[in-house]
């Protein structure tokens, strides 16, 4: 009889007085200081600014930064484009930012999405948050605008970016799990970090497996500043809504993808360029008046917050288009170089200790990673506008510098260069009071660690729910320590009583009444863990923004469609099909028992993109297969019942015209002629209607048990 390896509640026991801090053990700096606080680091006020005279976060992440090379430690898996971004109308109110007043303009960019967790090759349809980072090359120099596909960052304070890092990443001890966050060092942080819940919630939804780069929504995060010419400012959050819709894939899927083509995203991006099918992107911002900055029931400064839609109004400002691929890879998407610090006049900082945090680190990163200082100098990193300043020499010095001045003041370059005013476009702060001790705290306005992820869990339709009891499942699942599985429940079920139910009854576990929370570890925990702080409010019932419905699209663009045909197909049917999914853009792909080409019905050689042999029905987005004597053939292939039944499990749009309906008949999608997605002799309209809406998720329950 097969032993279970959990262990018993005695052995947790057991287990947990030996993993007892030993006395000698006391945190301390590199150099042999003892520190008293390492959660947060030091601000004037507990709303304040970080202060540069924190050696202790600075040690702490300058190490981090240098933990890798010569990958970044982060985001090492990316993908990248050119593109252009142009402004619908001017936002002189609230900004003097040249590319967001002037109407004119088509502003180049450079956007580099990435996974987080993996190394540089670890598969792309990972579950993990995805990087979406724009570079404008603006008239006045270039601006970072660095995002997520998700509204909300893990933590609230950049002191503990590398604790959250160091437990995804794989376990030090035997370098496993890669790209994956399902395993006992990440959630018994997340457990204990009760910040990160929210932004967790999200990685358990499908947006994290999304299914193309050019279908995710994007957000800057952080709360950060306009300023117009006459020195007002207000508080801004930054979107990016997707003109695709946003689509993700499930996770038996995703697995499927990842064994039949690990650079699924990254080659999706490129062939929809090199097609001409143009990614589009709408630029939206939140403005939140500086009067209104304490009136919500969250705090805008901290980055594990949203600011629901229904409450704040997206502005919808511009679009950015990519249209280029990167000539080399190496040159462009990897030697790129992003910093949310790398702001033009008109926009400016806030005070949230995430980005003020970031603004140290993504700078020390790139100095490192690069090379050196001068790592601005790279082609795909340099300005459009001309650079004059007295920085000198360091590695890989590009330019070379004329004169016998390299200070300011000085007399004999004549003053140059000179100093910009105000007026004359020169960066300036926005004058912001600060009067405060220097402490190691949170503001208590952070410490709701709840209300915000069950605002998303109500949020979300019925199978978007269901997908997310499905990873928490999975990914607890994967933990091999029950009494980390048990502090994860807990922590759920302070959330939403329903979901942590159905994940405990997956687990075989029963949700805990209490657990222990080291009261100098947990952060916003008293000890036993039972009476935690920021019990679920609710300023918001529902907030339907938060669900991948609310954006909705008719465009297929570069939709892969499979064709499933052999000998003697029938000609009509399928040109009809053709032309139309092509007239939107679509991508039709004919798929046969062998390669080279197969013949129609009316004598026509077709050759073939892929072989049965050589493909998978999980890269394609839609089946279609026409009539004809072809289906005696593809009746004797087992794989074409793989691309059926497949196609049917993870509920996409099928299309058959004439005998080819017997296929279906001896499929595994028996109730084919009551399914709004399964279309015989349909119109071709009426197909493409279906993929544009991506899945029919009320096939999902029935078709669950098939085996493919």
């Amino acid at each position: 009889m097969k032993k279970d390896n959990k262990p018993t509640s005695k052995k947790i026991q057991d287990l947990e007085k030996d993993m007892k801090c030993p006395i000698d053990h006391t945190m301390t700096t590199n150099d042999g200081v003892k520190i008293n606080d390492d959660n947060n680091s030091l601000k004037a006020g507990e709303r304040g600014p970080s202060l540069l005279e924190d050696f202790i976060h600075r040690e702490k992440m300058s190490h981090f930064d240098r933990e890798r090379i010569p990958e970044r430690v982060v985001h090492a898996r990316g993908s990248a484009a050119h593109g252009i971004f142009e402004l619908y109308e001017s936002l002189e109110e609230y900004t003097k930012a040249g590319f967001l007043t002037d109407t004119s303009r088509k502003t180049p960019v450079f956007v580099r999405f990435s996974t987080v967790a993996g190394f540089r090759g670890s598969p792309d349809l990972a579950r993990d948050i995805r990087g979406f980072s724009v570079k404008f090359y603006t008239e006045e120099g270039n601006y970072d605008l660095i995002g997520n596909n998700t509204p909300v960052f893990f933590i609230q304070d950049g002191m503990k970016f590398p604790d959250l890092v160091h437990s995804v990443k794989p376990e030090p001890d035997n370098q496993i799990p890669q790209a994956a966050s399902a395993h006992d060092t990440f959630y018994d942080f997340v457990s204990h970090a009760t910040e990160t819940l929210h932004n967790h919630m999200w990685a358990m939804s499908d947006r994290a497996i999304p299914r193309s780069l050019r279908m995710m929504e994007g957000f800057g995060i952080h709360t950060f500043r306009l300023v117009n010419a006459e020195g007002k400012s207000c508080f801004v959050r930054f979107h990016w809504k997707p003109l695709l819709g946003i689509h993700g894939v499930t996770w038996e899927e995703a697995v499927k993808i990842n064994g039949a083509d690990s650079d699924y995203h990254r080659r999706d991006l490129w062939d929809a360029i090199e097609a001409g099918h143009y990614p589009e992107w709408e630029l939206g911002l939140q403005i939140i008046p500086e009067e209104d900055e304490m009136k919500f029931d969250f705090d805008i400064l901290d980055a594990t917050k949203l600011i629901p839609e229904e409450i704040v109004p997206v502005k919808i400002v511009g679009k950015m288009t990519l249209n280029r691929n990167p000539e080399n890879f190496f040159a462009e998407t990897e030697q790129a170089a992003f910093h949310p610090g790398r702001v033009v006049p008109g926009i400016d900082f806030s005070d949230d200790p995430l980005l003020q945090s970031r603004l140290f680190s993504y700078h020390d990163t790139q100095i490192y990673r690069l090379g050196g200082a001068n790592f601005n100098q790279i082609p795909i990193n340099r300005p459009i506008n001309e650079v004059h300043n007295n920085q000198r020499d360091g590695q890989f010095q590009t330019q070379i510098h004329k004169g016998k001045s390299s200070y300011f003041p000085n007399s004999l370059a004549g003053g140059c260069p000179h100093l910009a005013k105000m007026a004359e476009g020169g960066f300036t702060s926005v004058p912001a009071p600060v009067a405060a001790h220097k402490v190691r705290a949170r503001s208590e306005s952070f410490s709701d660690h709840y209300s915000q992820p069950a605002l998303l869990f109500r949020s979300l339709q019925p199978w978007e729910q269901n997908h997310m009891v499905n990873a928490y499942s999975f990914e607890l699942g994967k933990c091999t320590q029950q009494h980390i599985q048990e502090r994860m429940l807990f922590q759920i079920n302070k959330i939403n009583e329903d979901l942590a139910s159905k994940v405990a009854k997956n687990l075989g576990l029963k949700v805990p009444n209490s657990i222990d929370m080291p009261i100098n570890q947990a952060i916003g925990a008293d000890a036993d863990g039972s009476d935690q702080p920021g019990d679920v409010k609710v300023y918001l019932e529902k907030s339907p923004a938060l669900s991948m419905t609310h954006i909705k699209s008719d465009r297929i663009d570069a939709r892969m469609i499979a064709v499933l045909a052999a000998d003697g197909f029938n000609m009509k049917d399928y040109q009809s099909m053709k032309d139309h999914l092509e007239s939107k853009n679509a991508m039709v792909k004919l798929i046969a028992p062998h390669g080279g080409t197969i013949k129609c019905d009316e004598g026509m050689e077709h050759k073939v993109d892929a072989a049965l042999m050589t493909t998978e029905s999980v890269l394609y987005d839609a089946l279609f297969i026409p009539g004809g004597k072809s289906i005696d053939a593809l009746m004797k292939e087992a794989k074409v019942f793989k691309f059926i039944d497949e196609s049917y499990k993870y509920c996409k749009a099928i299309a058959v015209t004439d005998n080819a309906e017997d296929l279906l008949k001896n499929s595994q999608a028996k109730d084919y002629k009551e399914d709004k997605f399964i279309f015989i002799d349909g119109e071709p309209s009426d197909f493409s209607a279906a993929i544009a809406k991506h899945r029919n998720w009320d096939r999902e329950e029935k078709a669950k048990m098939i085996s493919v």
